[in-house]
């Protein structure tokens, strides 16, 4: 192994989701890590998701201080404060989250993971690799959306009707196995993994600071848009893009059948033998469905729903019961 066996997530806030406390409690169970770290910049609310995680076995909470992370990965790199300051000029807590994630995985190593994902397997084959990204399949790279093309805008507006009206169908995501190889192979910065201090994540983070300032304040920009060009600019041999069964089993817009209700759950039929994470996207339309995620709403839908079936698959079932959570799930609805 190479890559150090820990897991790191990311959060900027007081207060922590359900839905985000299940993708560490995933790590802690299905990873194999012996260390799983939440960094988090503010003091977290007392509540009983993070009373949950403090009472799991290799989980630890770590309180982050950003500027003092990030001065650290500027030194190294010899940048000084730079990193820093495009933090503080930053707004959106995703694009802080774009930078805080990849200097972390530069100064420690070990695996990144988001808040919106669930741990369904072992992580450690992953770690014989010296870096590691993951490709998702989407419609819109950033190469295609300044494209000037006719015939690349043509096609992509074809492809994006499709995925339209995949998202709405009833087990859509079958319809979409059929047609993804059309789709574009894209670099997700959701699941990463390296030794501390590779060239990949230093590329990355002077690439952030190179950008120009109004594309840096972009939604993407410092995200998979940069990561996909700094990617594409370098030298493979020692980097691995895993395939986007391994960490994105169902893509952006098709990823809201994670959240369907109905009568014909196979879990097995949506992940392979492969896949190691599950992303579900909060960041598109599934971000609504966050607060509505608890215990109680997992094992209520976890015979009519993949992601509560999900779930309910990779934490362990009798500390689903053990947590604490207040009052019984709202309705929920068939469509985001």
């Amino acid at each position: 192994m190479t890559i150090p066996a820990r897991a790191h997530f990311c959060w900027i806030g007081a207060s922590l989701p359900w839905a985000y406390a299940f993708a560490i409690l995933s790590a802690a169970e299905r990873s194999g890590f012996p260390e799983i770290i939440l960094h988090h910049t503010d003091e977290l609310e007392d509540s009983a998701p993070v009373r949950s995680l403090r009472g799991t076995p290799h989980v630890q909470l770590s309180r982050l201080d950003p500027i003092d992370c990030l001065t650290r990965a500027g030194c190294a790199l010899g940048v000084g404060g730079a990193l820093a300051a495009l933090y503080r000029r930053l707004e959106i807590p995703a694009s802080r989250v774009d930078v805080l994630r990849a200097a972390i995985l530069y100064l420690q190593g070990g695996v990144y993971l988001d808040l919106d994902t669930v741990t369904t397997a072992s992580l450690l084959p992953l770690l014989d690799a010296r870096q590691f990204v993951g490709s998702e399949l989407i419609v819109w790279p950033h190469s295609v959306r300044v494209s000037r093309s006719p015939c690349v805008w043509a096609r992509h507006l074809t492809l994006d009707l499709l995925r339209k009206i995949m998202r709405q169908m009833p087990q859509g995501w079958r319809t979409f196995r059929r047609v993804e190889k059309f789709y574009f192979r894209g670099i997700n910065n959701a699941i990463m993994g390296a030794e501390a201090k590779t060239s990949v994540f230093s590329n990355y983070l002077r690439a952030m600071l190179a950008l120009p300032p109004e594309r840096q304040t972009q939604t993407y920009a410092l995200g998979p848009d940069l990561l996909q060009e700094v990617v594409d600019r370098y030298p493979q041999n020692d980097l691995t893009v895993h395939e986007p069964r391994v960490f994105y089993p169902l893509p952006p817009e098709i990823s809201e059948h994670w959240f369907r209700i109905g009568d014909d759950i196979q879990l097995n039929s949506v992940l392979s033998a492969e896949t190691r994470v599950v992303h579900w996207y909060a960041s598109v339309r599934s971000k609504s469905r966050v607060a509505q995620i608890t215990p109680h709403y997992v094992e209520q839908y976890r015979e009519r729903q993949l992601y509560s079936a999900l779930i309910y698959s990779c934490i362990d079932n009798m500390r689903l019961h053990e947590m604490t959570a207040a009052g019984p799930p709202g309705p929920v609805q068939d469509t985001i």
